[in-house]
């Protein structure tokens, strides 16, 4: 059903797939199994993408009301076999000590709750929420936020990652204008528009595809590739960051399904906010 949903809401395969860290081929054959077991076609099928049959609109209405009742249940059982989990999705530098301080209150506020977290790639700034893998996502925004709500915990300035020899890379800070003729890295297709735009500088490029933290690094440090990154973070002595001072600071969030009322979400959301503030 989850697989269901994401096709109904992407309206394309291959961008549901991505989201929900699939490849396609197998999303497709358990669509087709589904269409199989209900006996009738759920999605019309084009070059550009899908539509949903009235046959489809009407299951897609019931399989969000079965995964929300699911998702109610877990907590509930979960709970009573005071066996009660949450799964943390986090995108980005694990080491940013606002996690840290988040960890250890949230321990200390729930000594016998089961933490459990998801490191990501960056193709999925929502860290697999929307497809039902974690409870809460710690990432950067923006991203859609359709049907999430979003928690700013902060606000950080942003900079152009270079190589060390680069020569622009010993000035005190740059213009977007400036770095209009040269190639960043790019995410692969499918990954969500909003957040593509803001790490390209709200344009179109070109350049080589990446899907990790380091794979960006590493496609500056051989490509001479340009990139953008949150000021803060400790480089390889190889690699320079230059603030940009035409760039909208990168916002840490925590975002979680809209409507979602599990205390444990809710606790989190307010430990973070503490966490990251000092």
């Amino acid at each position: 059903m989850r697989y269901f949903v994401a096709v109904a809401e992407e309206l394309h395969f291959g961008r549901a797939a991505t989201r929900l860290h699939m490849s396609q081929p197998p999303l497709s054959r358990a669509i087709k199994q589904l269409e199989a077991d209900v006996g009738a076609l759920l999605f019309a099928r084009s070059p550009i993408g899908v539509t949903l049959t009235p046959v489809g609109r009407v299951l897609l209405d019931e399989a969000r009301a079965l995964l929300d009742h699911a998702d109610r249940v877990r907590v509930r059982v979960s709970a009573a076999a005071g066996a009660a989990t949450i799964t943390v999705g986090i995108l980005g530098d694990g080491t940013d000590p606002g996690v840290a301080r988040l960890a250890a209150a949230y321990r200390r506020n729930h000594p016998g709750i089961d933490i459990r977290i998801r490191d990501t790639d960056l193709t999925d700034p929502t860290c697999g929420l929307r497809a039902g893998l974690v409870d809460v996502a710690l990432t950067r925004a923006p991203f859609d936020e359709t049907a999430l709500t979003v928690r700013v915990l902060r606000s950080d300035p942003v900079g152009v990652v270079l190589r060390s020899d680069d020569p622009l890379a010993h000035r005190d800070r740059l213009h977007l204008a400036e770095l209009s003729d040269r190639r960043w890295f790019q995410f692969p297709q499918g990954t969500d528009p909003l957040w593509q735009s803001y790490w390209n500088g709200g344009r179109p490029r070109e350049g080589p595809v990446v899907c990790a933290v380091q794979e960006c690094l590493q496609a500056v440090l051989w490509n001479g590739t340009v990139g953008l990154a949150p000021l803060g973070h400790d480089l390889p002595a190889e690699l320079a960051v230059v603030p940009l001072i035409d760039m909208a600071p990168s916002r840490v969030v925590a975002v979680w399904n809209e409507g979602d009322a599990n205390p444990l979400i809710r606790s989190f959301i307010e430990i973070a906010s503490t966490a990251y503030r000092h």
